[in-house]
């Protein structure tokens, strides 16, 4: 095992801008938003749905340029686990890479029982019914012979699906535009009209949820040409496509349902509505099998991220070695890619019985605890590092600190008011899971003391090789 790991090497310098970008758009699957996401939304927010797409955005563009600063500084498989160990020690790394694994891999499970629902909202037109198992089974497959294959064809194909997943969307919701000319100025969505301040607060949470995954394209630090340009681009640039996009999409929805942002808070097929009113109902299975491609890219991604970042941890022993291990054909984290995409499918088989709805809402609502986490140790170690290397100024200091206090509202928002049962478990299962993390760093600690020095000194020594601008 240890010669293998000697020998192996990620695909180094291999992705481009386009392949690099792709892996953060695709984890952010800007389709879910339209077929599900804007519609719990707007029963929270009504007619400040748009704002409230801009106000997560504007959040979370605090948390990019603090990732920003880093990801142009120095560039490595699994990024966030090495970010923060530089700003805040080995141990807070390893509880921001072990809260990110859960996150990508909650999304994951979440976005693939999505895609059960999109695979029989396109077949049931037809007059028949896919089990939700048959749709697991076979999308994790293909996720696992992607991933596994080369991250470049996974990457390239990821980008394309969303790309032409955004403009048929577009073109769909433009078109509705069009039967509405009256209303393409809405003074009502302009004005707030009858949107309160508690839903609108309630409501950026779920906002927050639609852009989560933007980040991942840092975790192709060791495989992307020109890392410490292209990440920066690639993080920054998903965040503001996607915060443009979600806020034309929820402006776009609210008109197309003739103003009445409580009608499309309470359709749980929304563009199903929307392609009725344009007369064009026969269309519906087109569009919902270009959601499922869309999950299915999203699924594909997030299994890539977990990847590199158990692949990462492995090397430094926060997780088993073996997740350290390339395969010496296709030069990819063959096991880590394994571990992620056996408990992708185990965990929505776990939970057959609850239904596919309740798998997405309960996985997706605790990986966003997952990147609120990492979002919120980024925001901190970011200055904190900088400090330490003598460039950080009072931007660094008032950017980190915006981003840590965005997150902490999100995470009180996420909890309060006290959400029904059994959403009202997660907090304390994710910390129960953060918990086991902590007790496996501990173990390390106690039992391998020189394991953690010999990180540090890794990270220290490594230093001048990764710096790429002052």
């Amino acid at each position: 095992m240890s010669a293998s790991l000697a020998q192996g090497s990620l695909r180094s310098s291999s992705l481009g801008f386009f392949e690099t970008i792709g892996q953060s758009i695709a984890n952010i699957s800007p389709t879910f938003t339209p077929a599900l996401n804007v519609v719990a939304v707007a029963a929270l927010a009504g007619q400040a749905s748009w704002l409230v797409y801009g106000l997560a955005a504007a959040a979370l563009l605090f948390v990019g340029l603090n990732i920003a600063e880093l990801s142009g500084r120095f560039a490595a498989a699994g990024s966030f686990f090495i970010f923060i160990s530089r700003g805040l020690g080995p141990l807070a790394g390893g509880a921001a890479g072990w809260a990110l694994v859960a996150a990508y891999l909650g999304t994951a499970i979440g976005v693939l029982a999505g895609e059960a629902i999109f695979v029989n909202n396109a077949t049931e037109p037809l007059g028949f019914h896919v089990p939700p198992v048959i749709t697991y089974v076979v999308s994790v497959a293909l996720v696992w012979y992607f991933a596994f294959r080369d991250i470049r064809l996974s990457s390239r194909l990821s980008v394309s699906i969303e790309a032409v997943s955004m403009v048929i969307i577009a073109a769909l919701l433009i078109a509705a535009l069009t039967h509405h000319p009256h209303n393409l100025i809405d003074r009502r969505q302009l004005a707030l009209q009858n949107a309160s301040g508690k839903g609108i607060a309630e409501a950026i949470v779920l906002g927050i949820f639609s852009f989560v995954g933007f980040e991942s394209a840092a975790t192709l630090g060791k495989e992307s040409r020109n890392p410490l340009k292209t990440i920066p681009r690639a993080v920054l640039s998903s965040m503001i496509v996607a915060g443009i996009f979600f806020m034309f999409v929820a402006y776009a929805m609210v008109i197309a349902f003739n103003g009445h942002a409580g009608k499309l808070g309470n359709d749980a097929s929304p563009l199903l509505t929307i392609l009725s009113s344009l007369g064009a109902a026969r269309f519906a299975t087109f569009i919902y099998i270009i959601a499922t491609i869309s999950a299915f890219a999203c699924v594909l991604a997030s299994a890539n991220a977990a990847a590199r970042l158990l692949f990462s941890m492995g090397r430094y022993q926060f997780v088993h070695r073996s997740m350290g291990l390339v395969h010496a054909g296709h030069r990819t984290p063959h096991a880590a890619i394994a571990a992620g995409c056996a408990i992708t499918l185990a965990v929505p088989l776990i939970m057959y019985g609850e239904g596919t709805m309740n798998t997405f809402d309960w996985c997706s609502t605790f990986a966003t605890f997952g990147f609120i986490t990492t979002y919120l140790l980024i925001s901190i170690a970011a200055p904190v590092y900088l400090r330490k290397i003598g460039q950080a100024s009072s931007y660094h200091i008032i950017i980190g600190a915006l981003g840590a206090v965005s997150m902490v509202g999100a995470f009180i928002g996420s909890v309060y008011p006290v959400p029904p049962y059994p959403l009202n478990l997660l907090p304390y299962i994710f910390l129960l899971f953060m918990a086991a993390g902590g007790a496996w760093l501990l173990r390390l600690k106690t039992r391998a003391p020189q394991v953690l020095k010999l990180i540090e000194r890794d990270l220290e020594s490594g230093e001048s090789e990764i710096i790429g601008r002052k």
